[in-house]
């Protein structure tokens, strides 16, 4: 039990270490960089960095092939991920459509987007996308998932992988200190706002939406035994539709029906949690009939 407890406070305990190492890099970066870039973004981007760099080791320390985190060849991964896309594509755009439709979006005014602009603006954000997807998977469907499956089991794996997943989006400070002012000590003080964001109760519907965004590409790894590059197509179709939808409308807030998005980011939200719930809900119903089906055959 204990050892289980361990294995699954790891995360949060190397996030906690990660933060603090970072706070000491970032300050050093910060003035070196004369404040060009806000501190608060260098402890997160630094913290990032370093969790990325950890999962190499992670890898060795757990005794795990980069095949068992789900990575495999190259000519598949790029087919995969292009399957992934797809996936992510008609899996997001139903509901970007549902909240255009029910006005709960609306364009914004002003928008007079050339072709070059349009196809430059889809391309930088696939391109954004598609780093941050390359720099989450590997952490929360390749490495977390493969140590819980064999350590925890299937469902457990799942709930955790995503409970982290969803509620690190949510560890950020807002509070920007001027130059001139900055103190090694502010770093700690924007740590601990930071993960204190994580009981915003405003986050709610935005932290239920990326619970079943890491449930359904946790599912993706376990269930249909895809591979990462899967998760990382799908991935990235979703951010680069969110950031493109961030460029094209915007929320109206006269709607009655606004509270189906979340100020986390005006995309995701209770619309998008009940969209992935009812996806996901649909293909265990087909699973147990397909099981139900063969065990009356025998």
């Amino acid at each position: 039990m204990i050892a289980k407890l361990k294995i699954i406070s790891l995360p949060f305990f190397l996030l906690i270490i990660f933060s603090i190492i970072s706070c000491f890099i970032a300050f050093g970066l910060y003035n070196l960089l004369e404040g060009s870039i806000e501190l608060r973004r260098l402890i997160s981007k630094t913290t990032q960095v370093l969790l990325i760099a950890s999962i190499y080791p992670a890898m060795l320390w757990l005794n795990h092939k980069a095949s068992e985190l789900g990575f495999v060849k190259f000519r598949v991964f790029i087919k995969d991920m292009f399957f992934g896309i797809i996936l992510g594509i008609f899996t997001l755009l139903p509901v970007l459509y549902l909240s255009y439709v029910l006005d709960i979006t609306v364009l914004k005014t002003g928008l007079s987007w050339t072709l070059e602009q349009t196809l430059l603006n889809l391309l930088v954000s696939f391109l954004l996308a598609l780093l941050i997807s390359f720099l989450e998977e590997p952490m929360f469907r390749g490495i977390l998932i493969t140590a819980y499956v064999k350590r925890l089991g299937i469902s457990a794996a799942i709930l955790i992988s995503s409970f982290y997943y969803s509620t690190l989006h949510f560890v950020k400070a807002k509070t920007s200190i001027p130059f001139s002012e900055a103190k090694l000590s502010d770093t700690f003080h924007l740590v601990l706002e930071a993960f204190n964001n994580l009981l915003n109760p405003a986050h709610l519907g935005a932290l239920w939406a990326l619970l079943m965004v890491g449930i359904f590409l946790a599912v993706m790894r376990t269930h249909l035994k895809l591979s990462l590059a899967w998760c990382v197509g799908c991935h990235a179709a979703w951010v680069c539709q969110i950031k493109m939808a961030h460029r094209l409308v915007s929320v109206n807030q006269e709607s009655s029906l606004k509270f189906l998005v979340s100020p986390y980011d005006g995309v995701i939200g209770p619309m998008v949690a009940v969209w992935l719930s009812l996806i996901i809900g649909l293909y265990f119903l087909y699973r147990y009939t397909q099981k139900a089906k063969f065990v009356v055959t025998q």
